[in-house]
This record gives structure tokens, C-alpha cells and sequence, in this order.
């Protein structure tokens, strides 16, 4: 009996960490980094249609065409999906959220960036002596669009997908 007890009560012990060469085998991690990476590069081609000039900050800020976070979260879900099953607890975790980070960058984050607009624009306007007049500007592009956001789920969904054929053969 007191063999059974010790049994219960003892702990695991701790997962070793990963190692490197866990991590670059890693499809979900893979898929989720390449989603991001290519939404960042895509942007750097969209804001030069849209504006005619390269601007390299793309490849790193926030905002624009594709989400990055989206195209990001949707790749995770995705993966998890097609790793673990479309029945599993990961998945639903996955899914709400990217369900979540979407539904912020087309609600919270783009109000944000707008009211940065407005208010960049009342320092613009204020009297050169006024102490807020030499404010540095508030970043304005936070959000996304509607169409931003579905393009960076879709750019996440097809490289899991693309990532889960690739790794598959």
C-alpha cells in the first residue's frame, strides 16, 4: 500500500528542453515563421504599388497588406490541424486564438491607428509656441483592413498547407 501511494504522488521529472534540431523539424513552427516572413516580404511589393517607392520598414512594421500576425496565426492554426486533427483541445486553442488576434487588428488596433491620425493632426495644427507643437508623430499604420486581414489568413493557410504537403512526402 504504501509502494501505490509513493506512485501517486511523486512527480514526473521535468521534459528535457528542445533541441535545435527539434525546432528546424518543428512543421508547425516552420509554417507559422514562413507565413509571417512572406507577408512581410509581400508587403514591401503591395506598399510600393500603392505608394510607387520602396520602403524597406515594411519588412519589418506593423500594418499593411498581407497581416503578418494574421497570416501568422491562421498558418499555426492550420498546422495544428493538419499535425494533431481538427478534434483536438491544441486546435481549438489555435483556432480562437487567431480568432482573437484577427478580430484586434480589425477592431482595436486600426481605431487606434485611426485616433493616431487625428490627433497627429490637432499637434500638426497647434501654434509653433504651443509645448506640444515639437511632439514627436504617433505611429498611425497599427490595424489592418477587413481585406488585409482575410488576405494575411489566407497567405497562413495555404503555407501550412504548402509546408504540410512538402513535409509529408
Amino acid at each position: 500500500m504504501r509502494m501505490m501511494l509513493a506512485d501517486f504522488t511523486s512527480t514526473p521529472p521535468p521534459p528535457s528542453p528542445p533541441s535545435s534540431a527539434a525546432l528546424l523539424t518543428n512543421y508547425v513552427l516552420i509554417s507559422a515563421l514562413l507565413a509571417f516572413a512572406l507577408a512581410q516580404f509581400f508587403k514591401l511589393f503591395t506598399s510600393w504599388y500603392k505608394e510607387k517607392r520602396w520602403d524597406l520598414k515594411q519588412l519589418v512594421g506593423s500594418g499593411g497588406m498581407p497581416s503578418s500576425h494574421s497570416a501568422t496565426v491562421s498558418a499555426l492554426a492550420a498546422a495544428v490541424g493538419y499535425h494533431d486533427g481538427a478534434g483536438g483541445s491544441l486546435f481549438a486553442v489555435a483556432l480562437v486564438l487567431a480568432c482573437v488576434v484577427m478580430y484586434d487588428a480589425t477592431g482595436v488596433r486600426l481605431q487606434a491607428g485611426r485616433q493616431a491620425e487625428v490627433l497627429n493632426q490637432i499637434v500638426y495644427e497647434l501654434p509653433a509656441e504651443h509645448p506640444l507643437a515639437e511632439s514627436r508623430p504617433l505611429r498611425e499604420l497599427l490595424g489592418h483592413t477587413p481585406p488585409q486581414v482575410i488576405a494575411g489568413g489566407l497567405l497562413g493557410i495555404i503555407t501550412a498547407t504548402f509546408v504540410h504537403l512538402v513535409t509529408s512526402l
